[in-house]
């Protein structure tokens, strides 16, 4: 008789892989539309205008009305960037509020990939005391050449405060593959560290536009960011997202998934002059120093 293994469908510990609980659809914008608060709150009445004409339900958000806010990101990685090369993103985000940084700084760690059953099967669980939430998300981004449809990436992720993890040397690779029981996998060097990705620090501005109602109870926050470097304020890339919440898969009526998927396909083709294809916003970060990092989103 063969050995037994155990199946596929659960972690080692016996836990039951993750499900996904998330769809988040995203648009990159061209920077260069993205020049004043005005301009935020013109994509949000393009974005309403076509959730008109789709009968897809449109509240404003209040705090469309006032300053964007902002976050301060942070990417961490090998000089090689073998991180990102092997499908993993590590980063940190800082809330700010009238220019102060507030709350706990939080960690997220994510594998992504374009195959669900791969990124399910990849634990992201964090070997820390503290507190951590996980999220398993398919993002629906455009085609990487022109408008009009939608390629799927499955994004696994763990995040928590940095003040629920305990370690000393955080640089370290041997110290993240503590924490990160995941990163085991990958081969490393004695003494390797990890620093900033192209010691770049990212401010995001966020502006929330609005919530998308897709029916039977299936309501979407929708917002429109900038990305660019904190210290020269260059441009790196604008976004909107939206993403629908469910228990499971299964509980979304097929008529509200195909009403998601004629939103951002025809939403497309109304902000097509705004819309940059080929690329994501790390992607972006890891290519501000004109690295040739290969693509694997």
């Amino acid at each position: 008789m063969g050995r037994r293994t155990r199946p596929m469908s659960i972690y080692a510990d016996g836990k039951p892989f993750d499900e996904i609980q998330y769809l988040q659809a995203k648009l990159l914008l061209k920077p260069d539309r993205l020049t004043s608060l005005e301009s935020f709150r013109e994509f949000g009445k393009l974005a309403r205008r076509t959730a008109k004409a789709l009968d897809v339900g449109f509240v404003d958000d209040p705090a469309a009305g006032l300053p964007p806010r902002v976050r301060e990101i942070v990417f961490v990685d090998t000089p090689a960037f073998r991180l990102y090369k092997n499908g993993f993103i590590l980063r940190r985000r800082i809330t700010y509020v009238e220019g102060f940084p507030i709350g706990d700084p939080e960690i997220v760690f994510k594998f992504r990939c374009p195959d669900p059953r791969k990124a399910a099967a990849l634990d992201v669980r964090p070997r820390i005391d503290g507190k951590y939430r996980i999220k398993f998300k398919s993002q629906a981004l455009p085609l990487t050449d022109h408008i009009g449809g939608y390629r799927m990436l499955y994004s696994h992720n763990c995040q928590f405060g940095v003040s629920q993890v305990h370690h000393g040397d955080r640089t370290a690779m041997s110290t993240l593959a503590r924490v990160f029981p995941a990163l085991s996998l990958m081969k490393r060097a004695n003494g390797e560290r990890v620093a900033l990705v192209n010691e770049g620090i990212v401010e995001e501005l966020l502006l929330p536009l609005g919530e998308l109602d897709f029916g039977k109870g299936f309501v979407s926050k929708s917002n429109v960011a900038l990305w660019r470097t904190r210290a020269e304020h260059t441009p790196i890339i604008g976004e909107y997202t939206f993403q629908v919440k469910f228990d499971r898969r299964e509980e979304v009526p097929e008529k509200t998934a195909r009403r998601v998927q004629q939103f951002f396909v025809t939403l497309q083709h109304d902000v097509k002059d705004w819309i940059a294809l080929g690329t994501t916003k790390t992607g972006l970060v890891y290519r501000l120093k004109g690295n040739a990092v290969a693509r694997h989103e």
